[in-house]
């Protein structure tokens, strides 16, 4: 993976892309399809608007004020769902996509959880701002003349409400809502100055958000735990293989679904994390995998429990 350290921990770890680890992650995230396809093509279309306009040439000649309503879309996208959804994942491996698709490459620059700080006066706004401040200078760096980017960046705002939650709250200290306003000043920055650059935020709390925020997002991805049709896939992805039968792999996708018992059914990462390395441990190193040890394993994981706001 090609990475590098940045402003001394102000980021995570920067990510540039196209990279094949994150290539191989991304094509894992099986029953996304369209999450996956409609994400690269908003953050292609926000960091690289040459694209649209070079799409519109050719298919729709003429049809500038079309173009124009699509790129004045503010430059964030809000990726909410429930825990163990794939947003996080997704987040963090999109840049591959659209390093490929738009054919630039991408920075991803994820906020780092431990310099979110410790409570200190003004120490928020300090931090929205330096990440605001460093992602604008690189994207300037990126910008031509000529409407077509040489690369593009990516801010990565993980667990999102943790820093940009509602300033109607009435527990709100007036810091916060100062680091909220900083946050959306930085949004409309990368706006105004038309830089190849978009902000993803991911959140399990949707609704603490401030809503000015919320306004400002050109579009919000909702991830909910997988229907049946999407454990069918994910399963019969790894299991087919092995010899299970449809009919045996729809035995699991209904143990995995809401049940009696409880009234949520398995994450993706339930899934793809527990589930099946589970199935796999059952039978290793002194068997094979039969589908009758792979219900007996599913009967005994739980589920993780659905997210649940605090009022």
């Amino acid at each position: 993976m090609n990475t590098s350290p940045v402003m001394n921990g102000l980021f995570e770890t920067a990510i540039s892309y196209p990279d094949f680890d994150a290539q191989d992650r991304f094509n894992r995230l099986v029953g996304l399809d369209e999450h996956k396809s409609r994400l690269t093509k908003m953050l292609s279309l926000l960091v690289n608007p040459q694209g649209i306009k070079q799409w519109a040439d050719k298919h729709h000649s003429g049809a500038d004020q079309l173009v124009n309503m699509i790129l004045r879309r503010p430059p964030l996208i809000v990726l909410e769902g429930d825990v163990g959804s794939g947003k996080s994942e997704l987040a963090e491996t999109i840049g591959d996509a659209v390093a490929r698709q738009a054919d630039i490459d991408i920075t991803l620059l994820p906020l780092s959880l431990s310099s979110r700080g410790q409570g200190r006066v003004g120490e928020m706004t300090q931090l929205i701002s330096s990440a605001f401040d460093y992602t604008v200078t690189e994207a300037q760096k990126l910008k031509s003349a000529n409407g077509i980017a040489r690369g593009g960046i990516i801010l990565l705002v993980d667990e999102a409400d943790a820093l940009a939650q509602s300033r109607e709250a009435a527990q709100m200290h007036h810091e916060d809502k100062a680091g909220v306003n900083a946050f959306i000043r930085g949004i409309d920055r990368i706006a105004n100055g038309q830089l190849p650059a978009a902000v993803i935020m991911c959140t399990n709390r949707i609704n603490a958000l401030d809503p000015a925020i919320k306004r400002r997002a050109a579009d919000i991805l909702k991830f909910t735990r997988p229907n049946t049709e999407q454990r069918f896939f994910v399963l019969n992805n790894a299991l087919s293989q092995l010899g299970f039968t449809q009919s045996q792999i729809n035995s699991l996708v209904k143990v995995t679904g809401e049940i009696s018992e409880r009234q949520y059914g398995f994450t993706f990462s339930d899934l793809t994390q527990r589930l099946i390395p589970a199935i796999v441990l059952d039978a290793y190193p002194n068997q094979a995998i039969t589908p009758d040890r792979a219900l007996i394993v599913a009967q005994t994981i739980e589920p993780t429990p659905p997210f649940k706001e605090q009022l």
